[in-house]
């Protein structure tokens, strides 16, 4: 079973017990075998459980996913169920929406405000002329606000508003009134306190409870939770309480062919429920209602944000690991670096999308 492991690594340049950053280091010769039975899940949970390492995890996933080794291992039966559950039930209604909420979002604010930046801003960040993350993400809550062509007075509905950053962002900056809802307790807790004195209201809503009018509808790094099945829906509610003369932007990792589940580690360990939108995907649901005005691409810069994040949080686990278990720690840094190499493989995009309804003929010139 290792020659078998040592041949699919070859494709991609990897040796085990190598030498370089991106080899890996076998600390259990079980590995093979769970591996080659359990795929990318068990090559997960193999790593959280300390059998394998690799110095620079990221450059090992981004070597692994354009030599396409994650394609050569048999689909194990775990994997058939996952994407069975997928195929047959809706795993984003209200009611299981607020499991990703409570799992992952609730995980501890102690913990995101040492990984993200100064506003808690956990979405990919614009670094075109940005030096380090604190940059990045402020450029790319203006780049948002001067897409969504935001004027003094004017009502923003944010879904999936996080921490409020954005809220805040717009607020003060663009002196718009925003409406922010959230189906994490925590993060609805946290951003009530930054945004006091705003005229902000947080809420802990459904967006698809929601019923006002706004000027502007904003969605960053929440559409991934939406689910296929409920794509046309989110664009309808979209519709729904968006004015006729209103745009809203979708920022969203997006796929590169139409999925209808996600790697089953993230599945269970990280966003249950969650799944990448692909270009197909979004337009089809977006059909009838919306016209689109503008599509920019910057999944590279991901990349760059993801490995600022996994900095920030090594730097400070010394802060918070009284809280959290090694086991944790592992599972955490794995997601962050193997998604950092997944966006340097172009195997995900990042997306800002910007519609205006079907008739508006608002005149929408686009914005770098």
């Amino acid at each position: 079973m290792k020659k078998q492991i040592e041949q699919l690594l070859e494709h991609a340049d990897v040796k085990i017990n190598g030498t370089r950053p991106w080899d890996i280091q076998v600390h259990n010769e079980e590995l093979y075998k769970r591996v080659l039975g359990g795929g990318t899940l068990a090559l997960g949970e193999a790593y959280m459980d300390g059998w394998w390492d690799s110095e620079a995890l990221d450059q090992f996933i981004d070597r692994v996913l354009r030599a396409q080794i994650d394609k050569k291992l048999r689909v194990s039966p775990a994997l058939i169920w996952h994407i069975t559950k997928a195929t047959l039930t809706n795993r984003q209604t209200k009611e299981r929406a607020k499991i990703v909420g409570k799992e992952h979002y609730d995980a501890g604010n102690d913990l995101y405000e040492r990984m993200l930046d100064s506003r808690m801003i956990y979405s990919c960040g614009y670094w075109k002329d940005a030096t380090n993350l604190e940059e990045a993400q402020e450029a790319k809550l203006d780049l948002i606000c001067r897409k969504l062509k935001l004027e003094p007075g004017m009502k923003l509905l944010d879904i999936g508003c996080g921490w409020g950053g954005l809220a805040k962002f717009a607020a003060e900056r663009y002196e718009v009134l925003v409406v922010g809802v959230t189906i994490s307790k925590e993060q609805a807790v946290l951003a009530k306190e930054r945004c006091a004195g705003l005229p902000i209201d947080i809420r802990l809503q459904d967006y698809r409870d929601i019923t006002e009018q706004f000027d502007r509808v904003v969605s960053v790094g929440m559409f991934e939770h939406v689910g296929y099945k409920n794509y046309r829906e989110y664009m309808e509610v979209v519709h729904r309480v968006l004015v006729p003369s209103g745009l809203t932007l979708l920022h969203t990792i997006g796929s590169n062919r139409s999925v209808h589940s996600t790697d089953p580690w993230i599945d269970k360990y990280i966003f249950r429920g969650g799944m990448l939108p692909s270009v197909k995907q979004i337009a089809t649901a977006s059909e009838r209602l919306f016209a689109l005005e503008d599509w920019h691409n910057f999944g590279t810069d991901y990349d760059r944000t993801l490995m600022a994040w996994h900095e920030n949080f090594v730097n400070r686990w010394g802060e918070i690991q009284d809280k959290y278990s090694e086991r944790f720690y592992r599972m955490w840094t794995y997601y962050l670096l193997i998604c950092a190499g997944s966006f340097r493989a172009e195997k995900n995009r990042l997306w800002q999308v910007v519609f205006s309804k079907v008739g508006s003929q608002v005149n929408y010139e686009s914005v770098r």
